[in-house]
């Protein structure tokens, strides 16, 4: 998993420096190592600033200019400019190389010393020599920061992992006490009101220019950004706590405006609108964590933005759990709108308010060992949040256009669902869009945005210093990087879907099968959702915020119009799986928009051809594969069914088969991404 561009750069500067006769390169001058170790965006300790972007920065691929140390170069020679590194001579190539190369539990590092070359006209001693006492700290140092940054890029992605991971699992125990039919699409309109509204009102404008001005601030400030911190959370606190009440107390509209269906059902509107008020108050905590999680960030702490989340999918799993000993579960009650009690809906719904309430109060421990005391602070004029409110603008109108998409696709899921449950299809409406959307999206969120992570800080330095190249490198590497897990994920989703719905929900009987051709119509829209979220970001390193809301409101419309097609077109019970095959659809018309404004953005080349031709390799590997595994599950499921022990027969037998077809026909097709991901790990199994 190299850097982009690292094997062409050395080739051709080969090709343009030939070795003259009897030329012999100097030897590299000891003291000369560190001439450009001044770091102009450094004024605090590195990893308190960003240990993981600084680890990832690829310096092997962007180094800066180097004075000539002994003379002008030849008058032929031109030098070669390498943006953004300190030494030449340092190979740090990505993730690879962090991960691979890591120092072993004794802090001894596993990849050769690259600065054994100073001392090798030393002669050998026949005894360990006592280290120098200068040298001891240094050392300690050096394993010391390199120890930090994996064990803080770990932490990040076991937490995404387990997050992830109970998150399913909270679907399923969902699943298990209330089923995924009607009763469910109440549930599910009401949980996501509080989050539609968040993002709405100040989630968008948080992530998206909030914070890189907390980050800006925590450089530049003298009191290292604690007052603007202090004044953006208590900004957030008082904003957030005067909408939650308005939107309480508006709770029927809100219903109403997102199903027509559930609104026209009094049992089933009050039932809604009961959850809906205990739901919209979780938006409140759900900013609170935001602003605790980017300040951790920004002071090197990563850990508690990812775990705190598992806390509040445990709090729900246990008050669905607690439902189901009361009550039962749902192949034993088959409970309802109807038929749900006041107690049951008051026991899941405080349920779900205490979720976030413990994920956000969770935090402020993390914040007292960061040293970061909160004082809520109201001087906000003159301190920079009316700039970055004027920047936020745009993404305000971004987050409006996705939503109205969210909404239309809505209306139309809940009453294709609910006019197929009266034909006897149980989970078809907006609970199996929901659920197979978060299986689906679970690839992109683990490695997508890991890579993107990594690079971004990289991509927003090149766009600073108006390195059209370095960005463009820097983007055809994460689009490359990430292609190689997420164009196999898409087929196996297509392949694999109805075994992985049927095993996952199988107690919710046979609305597991609906969720299941929900999930395989997602499939291959995974590839260019992905690619869109990865093309976006080259808009937002240079602070443009402008495109991606013309984009998104190009995709928003093409998924209602869409989900509105579906819904006049289609039988009842596959509205809902031709919804979310367009919402696939959406994305890809949207990347072609994407990308034809980025290559004007970056000069007319976005490095196209190397980046098609990977993943036209790719998807060479996979189509074999994912033929090879969908007749093993039509196989399985026609011999023995499709219960949970035949689901889970048929998933082990396809997704060997198709991992074993994708790695031959990969390794025959030389995809260089795939060959360096599997390097990496032979070396991690290795160690």
């Amino acid at each position: 998993m190299n850097a982009p561009y690292d094997g062409e750069r050395e080739r051709e500067a080969g090709e343009r420096f030939p070795e003259q006769p009897g030329q012999h390169p100097a030897a590299p001058d000891p003291y000369l190592q560190d001439t450009y170790a001044r770091d102009p965006y450094r004024r605090q300790d590195p990893t308190v600033e960003d240990p993981v972007g600084e680890a990832l920065y690829d310096r092997a691929a962007h180094p800066p200019a180097q004075p000539h140390a002994y003379g002008p170069p030849y008058a032929h020679q031109e030098p070669y400019r390498m943006p953004y590194a300190d030494d030449a001579n340092t190979r740090y190539v990505g993730v690879d190389e962090l991960v691979s190369n890591a120092p072993d539990e004794d802090g001894r590092p596993a990849r050769p010393d690259e600065y054994a070359h100073l001392f090798r006209d030393e002669p050998v001693q026949t005894a360990p020599a006592e280290p120098e006492p200068a040298a001891a700290p240094a050392a300690g140092k050096s394993g010391g920061r390199a120890g930090s940054i994996l064990k803080s890029s770990a932490l990040m992605a076991a937490g995404t992992l387990v997050s992830r991971v109970t998150g399913f699992l909270r679907t399923l125990v969902m699943a298990a006490a209330i089923g995924v039919g009607t009763l469910n699409d109440g549930y599910q309109v009401a949980n996501t009101l509080p989050t539609m509204i968040y993002i709405l009102v100040g989630g968008g404008a948080i992530n998206a220019v909030f914070i890189p001005q907390l980050v800006r601030a925590m450089k530049n400030d003298e009191d290292g950004g604690e007052a603007y911190a202090n004044r953006l959370l208590t900004l957030v606190v008082v904003g957030l706590a005067a909408v939650t009440a308005v939107c309480v107390i508006a709770a029927p509209l809100f219903i109403r405006a997102m199903s027509h269906d559930i609104a026209s059902d009094p049992v089933r509107f009050e039932v809604a609108v009961t959850f809906a008020r205990y739901c919209i108050p979780t938006m409140f905590f759900m900013g609170v964590h935001v602003v605790l999680g980017q300040i951790l960030n920004a002071r090197g702490r990563f850990g508690a933005m990812m775990w705190t989340p598992v806390l509040n999918n445990v709090v729900i799993i246990a008050t669905f759990g607690a439902f189901i000993w009361a009550f039962g579960s749902f192949t034993s009650t088959g409970v309802s709108s109807q038929t749900i009690t006041p107690e049951g809906v008051r026991l899941l719904g405080l349920g779900t308010l205490l979720g976030l309430t413990v994920q956000a109060l969770a935090m402020v421990p993390y914040l007292r060992e960061a040293g970061f005391r909160i004082r809520p602070r109201f001087d906000w004029r003159g301190h920079g949040l009316g700039h970055a409110a004027k920047l936020a603008k745009w993404t305000f109108f971004f987050v409006l256009a996705n939503q109205i998409g969210l909404i239309v696709l809505t209306q139309f899921a809940t009453a294709a669902g609910s006019a197929a449950e009266k034909g006897g299809h149980e989970g078809t409406g907006i609970t199996a869009f929901n659920y197979a959307l978060l299986l689906w999206q679970m690839p992109q969120a683990i490695i997508t945005v890991s890579v993107m992570t990594a690079v971004l800080p990289r991509i927003s330095r090149a766009a600073a210093d108006g390195d059209a190249a370095a960005v463009r490198d820097d983007l055809s590497y994460g689009l490359r990087t990430s292609g190689v897990a997420i164009v196999p994920a898409a087929f196996a989703f297509l392949a694999l879907g109805l075994p992985i719905a049927t095993l996952l929900y199988s107690s919710s009987g046979e609305g597991a099968v609906n969720i299941g051709f929900v999930l395989m119509a997602f499939g291959l829209g995974l590839i260019p959702f992905s690619v869109q979220y990865i093309v976006l970001r080259g808009f937002y390193a240079y602070e443009d915020t402008r495109t991606p809301f013309y984009n998104t409101v190009i995709v928003a419309i093409c998924n209602a119009t869409a989900a509105a097609a579906c819904y006049f077109l289609l039988p009842a019970r596959w509205a809902v799986v031709g919804m979310a095959a367009g919402y696939g659809l959406a994305y890809a018309i949207g990347v072609g928009v994407a990308v034809k404004r980025l290559r004007r953005r970056l000069g007319g080349d976005i490095d196209g051809k190397r980046v098609v031709r990977t993943y036209a390799r790719l998807f060479g590997a996979c189509i074999p594969a994912a033929a090879g595994a969908g007749a093993v599950v039509y196989g399985v499921w026609h011999s023995l069914g499709h219960g949970a022990a035949a689901s889970l027969l048929s998933l082990v037998l396809g997704a060997a088969v198709l991992g074993g077809i994708f790695f031959i026909a990969a390794k025959r097709m030389r995809v260089e991404e795939m060959t360096a991901m599997v390097g990496m790990v032979r070396g991690r199994l290795g160690r």
